[in-house]
This record gives structure tokens, sequence and C-alpha cells, in this order.
């Protein structure tokens, strides 16, 4: 089974950029779909970007264009390249693995520990 691990979180003002990313231990990571979600204070867990083992990808419509997922099979990483950042994006930051249906609906049963984004001035 992949654990997947968190970083790149950080502090970051409006407009600003950051990149996260995923390294995934275990095996199976390049046949795997992978996701990236956020959960923000008070608010449930919501898929923001997911990317198929053959590099389809998947975004939710207040991300479109200014956020991008990518993947490294040979790393066994997946990264999220957040451009234009809003308030509205600050949130806990966490990726899963799955098969593509598993990952669009959120139904792992295991989740990290996150890296916390805020956007702030």
């Amino acid at each position: 089974q992949l654990q997947p691990v968190e970083s790149g979180g950080g502090l970051v003002q409006p407009g600003g950029s950051l990149r996260l990313s995923c390294a995934a231990s275990g095996a199976g990571f390049s046949i795997r779909a992978m996701g990236w979600y956020r959960q923000a204070p008070g608010k449930q867990r919501e898929l923001v970007a997911a990317i198929s083992s053959g590099g389809t990808t998947n975004y939710k419509d207040s991300v479109k264009g200014r956020f991008t997922i990518s993947r490294d099979n040979a790393k066994n990483t997946v990264y999220l390249q957040m451009n234009s950042l809003k308030p509205e994006d600050t949130a806990v930051y966490f990726c899963n693995t799955g098969t593509w249906r598993v990952v669009i609906t959120g139904a792992q049963d295991y989740w990290g520990q996150g890296t916390q984004v805020t956007v702030s001035s």
C-alpha cells in the first residue's frame, strides 16, 4: 500500500505561488491515480486535482487555470503547482492514491497529516 507524505505548504500572499509535493513510498505508484485534496476549517475535504496513471487530469472548477497537477513516476512523486493563490485557497492540503474512481470520490481509508497552505497578506 502506498503511503503518501505531503510537503511544500506555507504562508503566501494573495497572487503568489507554491508548489506542493507528495512522495509516495511503496510499490505500484506508476499504475495508481493520484489526487490532491484540501480541507478548510469547518468544511468538508474536497478534491482539488487528480491525475490518472496515463496522465489524464481533472480539476475543481475554482482552480482551473491556476493549479497544475503533475507526476514523476521515476521519483514516486506527484506535484501541485499553485499560482495566483487566493485567500479562499487556504486549507490543509492532502494527497492520496487509488483507482481513478476512488481518487475522484475521495473514498480512501488512510489519510496523512497534510500540509498547511495559508494565503494572506
